[in-house]
């Protein structure tokens, strides 16, 4: 069973359209918003089964180039 994360991204003044691209071609995420706020970009992600979330969300996302920080919220139930 996969696990449904929210991750906030704060990006570097004027990199966000670049970092929302490179998101997109990854194809990590489920859903990719754009925010007003203290981030920059929302994004559902499904964290495929067996994986180490935090290992996971390190390794795939927060390389991209523009990524000031990060805050990613768990999820547990659907109602």
């Amino acid at each position: 069973m996969t696990t449904c994360v929210f991750i906030q991204i704060r990006c570097r003044p004027g990199s966000t359209y670049k970092v929302a691209e490179d998101i997109a071609l990854r194809e990590l995420h489920s859903e990719l918003y754009s925010t007003s706020g203290d981030y920059d970009l929302l994004m559902k992600v499904y964290i495929p089964a067996g994986k180490d979330i935090g290992k996971y969300i390190n390794d795939e996302l927060l390389g991209i180039d523009g990524i000031e920080r990060s805050l990613t919220t768990m999820t547990y139930k659907v109602f």
